[in-house]
């Protein structure tokens, strides 16, 4: 993408915007009600999938071009990794470092909450934990969030990483000066130096494939259809048609970055 088409992308005027005293509002009334347990917590997931699907509405502006993102549905993800495999080769990430990662999140019937991330999950998850000693156990596939008030475009001092027309997160390795100024900026561990580039990564939901029509390599591999892509300004589309009919969550909503990246079944233990 050229300098002078990265211009124009400056997100317009989002009249689905949740406002600040709203949101502040809605958060802390859950944040008591969570202490409660499990009907403090029903109440928060309420309140996060109201936030998340208000945040889905294509931004006002784009109604001609396609607006992409991934939900990510947890009953049906088993850990394999493949989708780690497969994003790693198409993308050419260098060893230990990931675009996207698998965490297994083990609650012990003690109350203790275990979770790991072994190669980034790449190879799967040992059977290493004594059934009789679980409580709950599950995966959580993470990726870069695509948010739509991304904390990492705000911190990149020279205009690098942008929002794309497409609502994808991406990086002008061209422009990137390599100071590194978006990995910390980013709450959601999603963005990593890379040694090969010299400059900083992250997931872009192959923005080189979905450009072309195709899916993101994590998800042409999964073999339960744990991720579900498409185009949020398609009401007919397979990921409009997921959020409607699923109550979805983001992670991390008190941060209010707007993460287009939502997950359905996602557990308090990982919020």
């Amino acid at each position: 993408m050229k300098p002078e088409e990265k211009a124009q992308v400056s997100a317009p005027k989002d009249d689905n915007k949740i406002t600040r005293a709203e949101f502040l509002t809605e958060t802390a009334k859950s944040i008591i009600l969570i202490g409660a347990g499990a009907a403090g917590y029903a109440s928060w997931s309420r309140l996060n999938t109201r936030l998340a699907k208000r945040k889905l509405t294509p931004i006002k502006g784009y109604p001609s071009s396609p607006w992409y993102s991934i939900a990510v549905d947890l009953t049906a993800c088993i850990g394999c990794g493949r989708c780690v495999e497969a994003c790693c080769v198409e993308n050419d990430v260098p060893a230990n470092h990931f675009r996207t990662w698998v965490e297994r999140y083990v609650v012990r019937k003690d109350g203790e909450t275990h979770v790991d991330s072994p190669n980034g999950g790449r190879n799967g998850f040992p059977d290493d934990v004594p059934e009789n000693q679980i409580e709950k156990a599950f995966f959580i596939p993470k990726l870069c969030n695509q948010c739509n008030e991304a904390p990492c475009v705000q911190a990149c001092p020279v205009d690098a990483t942008f929002l794309s027309p497409e609502g994808a997160v991406v990086v002008d390795y061209d422009t990137c000066n390599g100071c590194g100024a978006c990995i910390p900026a980013c709450p959601y561990g999603a963005r990593f130096w890379n040694p090969k580039k010299h400059k900083a990564d992250t997931c872009d939901l192959c923005y080189h494939r979905i450009t072309k029509g195709q899916s993101p390599a994590c998800v042409e591999v999964c073999p339960v259809n744990a991720l579900v892509f498409g185009n949020l300004a398609d009401p007919n589309s397979p990921i409009s048609k997921f959020c409607r009919e699923n109550p979805v969550l983001t992670l991390k909503p008190h941060l209010n970055t707007g993460p287009k990246v939502v997950y359905k079944g996602l557990s308090k233990e990982a919020v």
